[in-house]
């Protein structure tokens, strides 16, 4: 037995009621009612007060012709100022304008009180010399009357976060963010989160204006549509409101339906669903709600009336209203349920029903016996949908190269079976994507775009290629990409994949690589050891060559030889430890990221053949700096002037000199070449 449940809060809310109940009441007293611009966003209440003598005026200057051209009717004329509110020009003019008539023209303001509240927060703030968001639409007459409210103060009008997220605002200056009466509630709580993310303490700078009859429409909206099989909401096209419900609705139940009267409706819509929400925008009277209801209690003796009869053999369709384990059920539109086990399903012993198949779609199948014993009707999926079957429109996509949609109905061997109408198109793992990929499972139950290579009846296979595309679009994102990056450019990028030589970093539709030598002023380490796959890393531009980006974590604010002239100077007694040898000598990390050289000649007052025959890999040194080149990144080390001299003659110390000078000269070419690597 179907079940219509209808909103508690569908229809008019208090301020769109009052003005409407307003503009009836002038009507019926017999004045001449006057609308500025429609006083709700529903055509059918505009037919009605117009069957009335209503009138509406698009704009200020119309009403202020109607004093010009000379009021001809005896009756008392009546303005009346929609709900939605104006701007303060208009307000003005329009109290003037009844000033100048002497009070033939009266002017009757229906502006909701919640949207009067955001006109004197926004005209307060403006005083204030504070900065003004607006989160609406532009377009839509409230929030073009709160902009008329602002004065002359900077103000933005927001529609999505987007908006939000690319405004440069002043943070020197204090912020206001108020919204429309009937903005979407999940979507005013993002914009907090990014203002919260700017630093703004949201607090002192948002107020939340929208209306609270609103958000509990959209919360009730919310959980009917989540609770339903289908959803009906009512109100005009042009409703601001009705538009929000019908997107939220659609969020949480696919089969939602926006209709302006009970007209709109159509029985065989809603066939094969059983529970129906039905909701309304605010600027919906009761009537025709009811109308929607009513109409759809009628439906039901059709619906039982297009029940069909079905026979074995026969292929059907069904939508799926439940997943088992081992079955799947479907309503078929029969009096029965249709069952499909497992095996006729699939040979697949690992696949998981409810991950291949949701509740809601809508599946081909062939009928096994229409009452297999326990009053159902058993299907067969793999029967019906088995073998090859021809199609004019992938024929037509094979001849002209136009692009394919379809879903990915089963993961085979060696790539993709994707359904097309009532045909199969097989896409062979190696045209899946421009990277070979082992695991298809992601595509399955999936949309995809591809090509028809190949469509060939007699071969009984109809293949396509979706490379072509994921190609086509990587080389626009990449080129689109490039155009907005220059050198110099500073990024946070995530890491994408580690090799032994560096990091390929994700900065944005393009990947660069991030070198090892460029991922720190300290001796490069293995860059397994430094990032993994998904860290997200601060890097700038360093080079662009055609598409390859190089990339570097080597920010001059970062580099310790910019202070190391602060920090050493040539007679300065060290501490350090040795990071590493060489063949004339050790290196010595005196400071994070500058390594000094102790050459063999310094270590000791006697000779010393290599340095690891008196020092270790991690020993702490102490040293005298002889040598300080910062414009060369050079340091160099002397242990033995620290030691005590032995007692020698003069011609003892020339000779040890002299050698000791030879020796260096002779490993200068290779000492020069260690450090050059070394500091790379």
């Amino acid at each position: 037995m179907r079940t219509i449940t209808v909103a508690k809060t569908a229809g008019f809310c208090f301020g769109v009621k009052r003005a409407v109940d307003k503009v009836h009441e002038y009507a019926e007293a017999g004045k001449k009612v006057y609308t500025l611009g429609p006083i709700i966003h529903n055509e059918k209440v505009i037919e009605e007060l117009s069957a009335k003598g209503v009138e509406v005026l698009e704009n200020t200057a119309c009403a202020e012709k109607l004093l010009e051209n000379g009021i001809s009717d005896d009756r008392e004329t009546v303005i009346v100022i929609r709900s939605h509110g104006v701007d303060m020009d208009t307000d003005r003019r329009l109290h003037a304008l009844s000033q100048k008539s002497g009070g033939k023209i009266e002017i009757a303001d229906a502006t909701c009180p919640f949207v009067k509240k955001i006109h004197k927060i926004v005209s307060e703030a403006a005083e204030e010399g504070k900065e003004l968001i607006i989160c609406g639409d532009p377009t839509h007459p409230e929030v073009m009357g709160i902009v008329g409210w602002a004065g002359k103060a900077v103000h933005y009008v927001v529609s999505e976060t987007e908006d939000l997220e690319k405004l440069s605002l002043n943070s020197e200056k204090k912020l206001c963010m108020v919204a429309q009466t009937t903005f979407n509630s999940e979507k005013f709580a993002k914009f907090v989160a990014i203002l919260t993310k700017k630093g703004y303490n949201v607090k002192a700078s948002v107020v939340n204006t929208i209306c609270n009859a609103t958000q509990e429409r959209q919360t009730e909206t919310r959980k009917l549509a989540a609770e339903n099989d289908a959803m009906i909401i009512v109100g005009g096209r042009n409703s601001s409101n009705t538009r929000k419900l019908f997107e939220i609705s659609s969020g949480f139940c696919s089969h939602s339906f926006l209709v302006q009267d009970a007209s709109d409706l159509s029985w065989s819509d809603f066939k094969g669903y059983d529970r129906i929400g039905i909701t309304a925008g605010a600027s919906t009277p009761h009537n025709i709600i009811e109308e929607v209801q009513n109409t759809m209690e009628d439906f039901e003796q059709l619906l039982e009336e297009s029940i069909k009869s079905i026979h074995n053999g026969e292929v059907v369709e069904g939508t799926v209203i439940d997943v088992k384990e081992d079955q799947i059920v479907l309503n078929i539109g029969y009096k029965a349920d249709g069952i499909i086990v497992r095996s006729e399903y699939t040979k697949d012993p690992e696949l998981k029903l409810s991950e291949a198949v949701k509740v809601g779609d809508i599946l081909k199948v062939k009928v096994l016996k229409v009452n297999d014993g326990d009053g159902q009707v058993s299907l067969s999926y793999r029967k019906a949908n088995s073998g090859f079957v021809e199609s004019e429109a992938l024929k037509e996509a094979c001849e002209n190269k136009t692009v394919v949609t379809g879903k990915v109905t089963e993961v085979v061997k060696g790539g993709l079976s994707v359904a097309v109408d009532n045909a199969r198109v097989f896409i062979p793992a190696s045209l899946v994507s421009d990277v070979f990929e082992k695991d298809l499972t992601k595509y399955k139950n999936t949309d995809i775009q591809f090509y028809v290579t190949e469509y060939s009846p007699k071969e009984r296979r109809i293949i396509g290629d979706r490379k072509q595309l994921v190609a086509a679009e990587k080389k626009a994102k990449i080129e689109a990409a490039l155009e907005g990056i220059r050198p110099g450019d500073v990024f946070e990028g995530t890491v994408k994949n580690v090799t032994d030589f560096g990091a390929f970093v994700d900065i944005g539709d393009i990947d660069g690589l991030l070198h090892v030598s460029e991922m720190s002023w300290t001796r490069a380490v293995s860059p397994k050891k430094l990032f993994k796959v998904g860290d997200v890393v601060k890097v700038y531009v360093k080079d662009i060559k055609g598409t390859k980006i190089a990339l570097s974590k080597k920010f001059d604010e970062d580099n310790p030889w910019v202070i190391a002239e602060s920090q050493f100077a040539v007679g300065d007694i060290v501490k350090g430890k040795v990071a590493r040898m060489a063949p004339f000598g050790a290196f010595v990390e005196i400071a994070p990221g500058i390594d000094a050289l102790l050459h063999v000649s310094q270590i000791l007052r006697t000779r010393v053949e290599k340095p690891e025959d008196v020092l270790k890999i991690g020993q702490e040194i102490e040293a005298k700096i002889v040598e300080f080149k910062p414009e060369s990144k050079k340091i160099s080390l002397s242990m033995k002037v620290l030691l005590p001299k032995e007692d020698k003659n003069e011609a003892e110390e020339a000779v040890e000199e002299a050698a000791e000078a030879v020796e260096e000269v002779a490993e200068a070419a290779a000492e020069t070449a260690e450090t050059a690597e070394a500091e790379q």
